[in-house]
This record gives C-alpha cells, structure tokens and sequence, in this order.
C-alpha cells in the first residue's frame, strides 16, 4: 500500500481574514467545551490604543469591538482567555469555550452590546 505524504509547504495557507466581534459570538454559540480560537496575535494593548497602534483606524476599532466582545464572554463565564507568547513582544490570543451556564441564556444583544450604546 502506497501512503501519500503532503509536502510541508502544503499547510501554509494565505493570512485569514480578521475576526469581528459578530463572528466571534457566533462561534462562541456553536462552540463545545474546550473548542479553541485564536482571535489576534500581536500585542493586544498596543494594537487597540490609538496613539501607539501602528493599524488603520477602521481595523484598530474592529479590533478593539472583538477585545471588548470576548472579555464580555469571558465576564459572562462563557470563554477563558488565554495569551501565548509567539515572540518578542507578540502574543496568541485564544479564547477557549467552557461549559455553558445552566442560568438563563444570555441574549445576543448584550454580548454585542458596546459602552457606547449602553
């Protein structure tokens, strides 16, 4: 029997598309205990501040709505949050799905919801 090997370069794949907070509370609904998610690598704090980020402004703002969208999930009991340091200064952060509360659901409006809008 023949085994086809792929070659290394075969796991590289083009950068994904960055993650909204809309898409990161859907996968947080569709999750099982334990699903990982990397939501950013980079260096949150700086990457979010707008004095010091070296992002266009419509993707620092996305990103900062999907910081602020999986620290409303991890409030909520719904995700820890972890970092891995990947390099100097360059952090993976992943969220990874808990058990669900057994309390009443926690309406999609709220986990979307923004200082602003409150």
């Amino acid at each position: 029997m023949e085994m086809f090997v792929m070659p290394p370069t075969a796991f590289i794949s083009a950068k994904p598309r960055p993650l909204t907070d809309i898409e990161f509370c859907a996968w947080i609904g569709q999750a099982v205990p334990g699903d990982q998610l990397e939501y950013h690598c980079g260096f949150l704090g700086i990457d979010t501040t707008a004095v010091i980020s070296t992002l266009p402004e419509p993707e620092r703002r996305r990103l900062g709505a999907l910081a602020s969208a999986a620290h409303r999930a991890f409030e909520a009991a719904l995700v820890h949050l972890v970092q891995v340091r990947v390099g100097p200064d360059r952090f993976a952060y992943l969220a990874i799905a808990r058990t669900k509360p057994r309390h009443a659901p926690i309406p999609f409006s709220q986990l979307i919801a923004t200082k602003e809008a409150a």
